[in-house]
């Protein structure tokens, strides 16, 4: 199977697994939004925020590190059992100090749920371990089918303990706590991770290595934090926490479409590392940067121009103010997608360095303008800051790569033609007439189909040779 068609197998594979319970969950937001009040969705969001904070921390991103051991070893089996070893015997002594800490200072922490905090902090840190040891394997499939059980529990215990019991805000975070551990259980279960535990495996070597590649991930993780939680953070302190809570709403379109790219972001990352060396290199990678740029721009572009008609349907009055900041973040999550596809080269030369030191600057810039801007424009300054920190890193990471690596080059008609069209859906958007709207769908759509009809041809050729190879059997 050629290169391409490897990476579209294993998205498939992936998004069969993410993308429905995703969805679900999506469509679920009228009935957290009507059921909680926006203090409550906030809290619950900011203790969220918080659990991504400490694991990079407790951790050290060495689960990162984990994943690129394994996909230059996978034929060797006691090569596995090393670095499946040391990772999980770090990990839980790492936790451990964590644990200790935490009790230490727990007479200080006024908060409620500060034990929720850290149970969920720990079973996200192990389900995430179990998740890279699936994908560091190879195995695809046990990969979506452990994401989809994390997000289809999620989900039902939402339900149950929001809707049935009304447990609230704690119900949401038991929600969370259950479904990691269920995912951690299939894994252990399915891949026997127990069978490559050994003590005698521990390697310090080993460890050191691995650290050496997983500890520039942390201070660029922390970037990560501050771009997706500052903004929440500073919200949340001057503005109030209910202000959070319409800030998350606003993040809420922008986030499936993220999660839409991680997915294909997991199996590309594995495909570049595996042919970041091929003589035809840049051929590849700029098909594929291309191809995928155009598609994700389409579907931003889609979810902005199709918004008038949903977002009254889906969100709660309360949450109202929340449709003015998505146009913003979605448009900021279009260079997201961007220096994304650039950043997997960074990895596959296990360049982590460089990646932690436009991921701190361009961190920096966002809480700068942030807090410079939040006192006169309100929950604007959050996504303007968003948006300007993530042109930022865009630019600079396409400089450095094209200067040492890779030489990426973008369509420019297709720069030029979408910029165009970026700017009628956003005046329509704003303006929200039923007419321009209706004439904003349709323009989105034939742009779509103009950028991508070579995409088309693929996908249809793909699905009738599947057809005709069944018919064949």
């Amino acid at each position: 199977m050629s290169r391409e068609g490897t990476l579209v197998k294993n998205t498939a594979i992936i998004t069969i697994g993410k993308i429905c319970t995703q969805m679900i969950s999506f469509f679920l937001l009228p009935v957290y939004t009507a059921i909680l009040t926006s203090e409550e969705y906030g809290i619950v969001d900011l203790l969220n925020t918080f659990v991504m904070l400490f694991i990079p921390l407790i951790t050290l991103q060495i689960e990162q590190a984990l994943f690129r051991e394994l996909i230059d070893n996978r034929s060797d089996e006691e090569k596995k059992k090393e670095i499946i070893s040391t990772t999980i015997f770090t990990v839980l002594l790492q936790c451990l100090i964590f644990i200790v800490i935490f009790f230490i200072i727990s007479p200080f922490i006024k908060n409620d749920y500060k034990y929720f905090l850290i149970a969920n902090i720990i079973a996200n840190i192990f389900s995430s371990i179990m998740l890279q040891i699936s994908r560091g394997l190879g195995d695809n499939k046990n990969y979506a089918i452990s994401s989809f059980i994390t997000a289809f529990f999620t989900i039902v215990f939402n339900i149950l303990f929001i809707v049935v019991f009304k447990f609230g805000a704690y119900g949401m975070l038991v929600a969370t706590l259950l479904a990691n551990i269920l995912c951690i259980l299939y894994i252990l279960t399915v891949k026997k991770v127990y069978r490559y535990l050994k003590i005698k495996k521990f390697s310090k070597i080993l460890q050191k290595r691995m650290l050496k590649y997983s500890l520039p991930l942390v201070p660029n993780s922390l970037s990560w934090w501050i771009f997706n939680s500052s903004n929440r953070v500073i919200v949340s302190g001057i503005l109030g926490v209910a202000m959070n809570g319409i800030l998350s709403i606003s993040n809420k379109f922008s986030g499936v479409y993220i999660t839409i790219y991680n997915i294909f972001n997991l199996a590309w990352t594995e495909m570049a590392s595996l042919h970041i060396n091929d003589k035809d290199r840049e051929f590849f990678f700029n098909n594929v940067i291309n191809t995928t740029l155009k598609i994700f721009v389409s579907i931003a572009f889609g979810i902005i121009a199709f918004m008038p008609f949903i977002f009254n349907i889906m969100i709660n009055n309360e949450f109202s103010d929340a449709y003015n900041q998505i146009p913003i973040f979605m448009i900021a999550s279009i260079f997201n997608v961007f220096f994304g596809l650039l950043t997997v080269i960074y990895i596959a030369k296990k360049d982590t360095k460089t990646i932690a030191k436009t991921s701190i600057i361009s961190a920096i810039i966002n809480i700068l303008i942030n807090l410079i801007l939040i006192k006169f424009i309100g929950l604007y300054a959050a996504s303007i800051s968003t948006l300007v920190s993530y042109m930022f890193i865009s630019i600079r990471r396409y400089v450095d790569i094209n200067k040492r690596y890779l030489k990426i080059l973008i369509d420019k008609k297709f720069i030029a033609i979408s910029i165009v069209i970026g700017i009628v859906i956003f005046i329509s958007y704003y303006i929200n007439n039923i007419i321009f709207n209706i004439l904003s769908v349709l323009i989105v759509m034939v742009y779509s189909i103009l950028i991508n009809y070579k995409s088309i041809y693929l996908i249809k050729d793909i699905l009738l040779n599947k057809i005709r190879g069944k018919s064949y059997e």
